[in-house]
């Protein structure tokens, strides 16, 4: 596999002179880094197989340090800042950054971020309290010492609207950053649509599939543990042994037969900071489907 690895990466070099409509690329977006410990170690396994990946740290977490450090032994991996304005699990809450009582109109009577975008947005949330909350996250990513690539959006709660769309895309613009979706990525995730025991198989027949242009596979790992078994989504939506789930995708990011599929394929693994740097950020544009 470590073989594999180093072909990948002497081809990920030679054919990212330009992005060329007519080759296959991948970007592997690993969500939630910073959300809790198991979800760090299991980004962080990824990380050290030596496979291109980018992964979006969520700033307003209690973990987002640790991730931090771990990205600073990293610098080929892709960062992006995970914007986020809600806290969906049981017993495990956050809150904003900028605190409770800067941003009152984004928190519950607990003065943690609401669980779903439902329950966020009948609270009617002002607009100007989630642009300095976005700000503040952005900042402490800024700050933290590591480079920030791009954005993104946690359960998509900060693209909600017309009108926050359009004010994370100024915030891009003023912070010089990319924006996932917004680069034409054909999107693909087996976190929800996959059960368990069916993971590897689907992520490995969909990348037999894939088409030329740059494909955008959102996961969503972790660690079967004691700290992640705890958590209980309180969205609908939630699944039932999440932790099981996320470590299954784990594993299928560790198969050893996923670089030889990619070499096979001629499929070549980038990062958004590579992909941002050979596109640039003026051909970022926004499609009915990029709010991922």
């Amino acid at each position: 596999m470590k073989k594999l690895l180093v072909l990948l990466l002497i081809w990920n070099s030679l054919f990212l002179a330009q992005i060329k409509p007519s080759e296959k690329y991948i970007i592997i977006r690993c969500d939630d880094f910073g959300m809790c410990h198991s979800v760090n170690m299991a980004i962080k396994k990824v990380i050290e197989s030596g496979i291109p990946i980018s992964t979006s740290v969520m700033f307003s977490c209690a973990w987002y340090q640790e991730a931090v450090a771990i990205l600073k032994e990293h610098p080929e991996v892709g960062v992006g800042v995970h914007l986020t304005l809600n806290a969906e699990w049981k017993n495990y809450r956050w809150g904003p950054v900028t605190g409770k009582n800067t941003v009152p109109s984004l928190v519950d009577e607990s003065g943690y971020f609401f669980p779903s975008r439902t329950k966020l947005f009948d609270n009617n949330p002002s607009i100007e309290e989630i642009e300095k909350e976005l700000r503040a996250q952005i900042d402490r990513a800024m700050k933290s010492g590591i480079r920030i690539d791009y954005l993104d959006y946690h359960m998509g709660a900060a693209v909600q609207t017309t009108e926050l769309r359009r004010l994370v895309e100024n915030l891009a613009k003023e912070y010089g950053l990319g924006m996932s979706g917004y680069f034409g990525e054909i999107y693909s995730s087996i976190t929800y649509g996959a059960p368990l025991g069916t993971k590897s198989d689907s992520l490995m027949t969909h990348i037999r599939k894939l088409e030329p242009g740059v494909n955008l596979q959102v996961c969503h790992l972790g660690l079967d543990s004691s700290e992640m078994q705890a958590l209980k989504d309180m969205n609908e939506f939630g699944l039932a042994e999440m932790s099981k789930h996320r470590e299954e995708e784990l594993m299928c990011l560790l198969n050893p037969e996923l670089p030889d599929l990619f070499a096979e394929k001629n499929i070549i693994p980038i990062t958004y900071k590579q992909l941002i740097e050979k596109m640039g950020l003026e051909k970022m544009y926004r499609s009915e489907d990029s709010d991922y």
